[in-house]
């Protein structure tokens, strides 16, 4: 069947046990310019009532009518640019993803269904929460819109008070919630002495890498003096902390959480070994940021004595001997504070050890056509192609329900042989966005199977933030 743009609609049949199966549609475009372009599968609840497919018809444009044994599904194409599809995501956010000023994910107590979302606590509502304003602070630097700013205010707002919860100086929380919220399962909880706010302890590593990333950015472009002055404070309280607990973060019993460590007692265990190029990674750019931010020179000084004298900048270069598996999630805590410190290094010896350990995680992160590791990669004075990290965000699905995703029946798949770290099946192929389960960008994107049935929904950030991000360094996003 050809719809009108030319392209051509088949039913899926994929060898089963000697016979066809039929398990979705797909989209054939000869005239596709990439492989994305020119074979696309749909399959799942994403697009269809059910995959066993009976028939289908075209529909007045370039989509297609699919009748299923389940009922009836339309699969419509429509034509926007990025500035209209961030509006679509930043409406989502606005209708189901804010929770005391945080950005979270969104439960859906009859799945699929919006009409029964209800917004939680997730283990990184600080890094998430700081993913989307930061983004919001990129969009108001660009388009200088009164709703930017004071999304990014209030979102920033809500990511200070994760501090100032704990009575704990310098220590954030990861989450709280208030009387009559769901509590998770999982982790460490505190009451506070008032008893109105339940706050999760434990905090990581990669909360402070979302906090230091937002305040430095934050700072930098937002109006609003007296902000400025709450996250000088805050950045103040957080650093000293560190530093007056031996380069350690410490719970409210004074003792480190167990992913807050960045001393050299930490990098030589036998846990710590390998986690030594992220971590003295982001000690320094905590560092580099409270620095820029207080103007106090301490804070340099302490940098310069980490960075040369203890020799932490030659440290993040041992990547590549000292990694023990592949982390996407470390990616992600690797690139924001790759992003802070070329923003604000300007020593030339030091810049060159820090490309050195960059192109270290370049190399995997090459063949994932991030757009946001690919804008701050080019921030760094590398040349790099954005086509394919642009047409990511293209193919960023507009339906971020965790529908079920599977595609270990397909044919037309290059496997690895070998699992990821959590022991599941990865593909040698890089699929689309809209063909793979939703994820952020701590994901493993060559993973095929995920989601949960349609029981949650995702906020999206992962998507504003490299679109902002670009446009504010004017790398061709409109």
């Amino acid at each position: 069947m050809t719809s009108g743009d030319g392209a051509t609609w088949r039913v899926a049949r994929f060898p089963d046990r000697g016979t066809q199966r039929v398990k979705g549609v797909w989209r054939l475009d000869p005239h596709g310019r990439h492989p994305w372009d020119k074979s696309q599968y749909c399959a799942g609840k994403r697009y269809l009532l059910s995959d066993d497919v009976l028939h289908l018809a075209p529909d007045s444009g370039n989509g297609v009518w699919v009748r299923t044994t389940a009922g009836v599904s339309h699969i419509e194409l429509v034509s926007m640019t990025l500035e209209e599809k961030a509006a679509h995501f930043e409406e989502r956010i606005r209708l189901r993803h804010t929770r005391h000023g945080f950005v979270a994910d969104s439960h859906l107590s009859t799945p699929g269904d919006l009409a029964t979302s209800r917004a939680v606590s997730t283990d990184n509502d600080g890094l998430w929460t700081a993913i989307y304003a930061t983004a919001e602070c990129f969009r108001f630097a660009v388009t200088r819109s009164p709703q930017a700013l004071e999304r990014a205010r209030l979102t920033t707002e809500a990511v200070l008070h994760l501090e100032r919860v704990t009575g704990r100086a310098g220590y954030p929380a990861r989450s709280y919630i208030v009387p009559g919220e769901p509590r998770p399962a999982d982790g460490t909880w505190h009451w506070t002495p008032d008893g109105k706010i339940l706050w999760k302890s434990d905090t990581s590593s990669d909360e402070l890498v979302g906090h230091y990333f937002l305040f430095a950015i934050a700072h930098d472009l937002l109006e609003d003096a007296e902000l400025k002055s709450k996250i000088s404070a805050t950045v103040r309280r957080i650093t000293d902390h560190i530093l007056g607990h031996r380069l350690q973060l410490t719970d409210i019993h004074g003792q480190p959480t167990y992913w807050g460590r960045w001393s050299k007692e930490y990098f030589a265990s036998e846990r710590g070994k390998g986690d030594a190029p992220l971590n003295a990674l982001e000690i320094l750019s905590f560092l580099k940021v409270a620095h820029h931010i207080t103007g106090e020179e301490r804070y340099e000084a302490e940098y310069r004595r980490l960075a040369v004298t203890e020799g932490y900048a030659a440290i993040t270069a041992r990547l590549d001997e000292l990694r023990e598996e592949v982390n996407y999630s470390d990616e992600e805590l690797a690139m924001l504070p790759f992003y802070i410190l070329f923003r604000y290094e300007r020593d030339e010896a030091l810049l060159a050890t820090y490309r050195s350990a960059l192109g270290q995680w370049w190399r995997n992160i090459a063949r994932e056509a991030n757009p946001l590791w690919t804008i701050i990669y080019s921030t760094t004075g590398a040349r790099v192609d954005f086509t394919d990290s642009f047409r990511t965000l293209f193919r960023i699905p507009m339906d971020l329900r965790q529908w079920t995703v599977e595609n270990s029946h397909r044919t037309d798949i290059d496997w690895e042989p070998e699992a990821d770290r959590h022991g599941r099946r990865q593909a040698r192929t890089l699929l689309a966005p809209d063909e793979r389960p939703v994820m952020k960008w701590n994901g493993n994107p060559f993973r095929t199977e995920g989601g949960n049935g349609g029981r949650s929904e995702d906020d999206g950030a992962f998507f504003l933030l490299p679109y902002w991000m670009g446009r504010y360094h004017g790398v061709g996003l409109r």
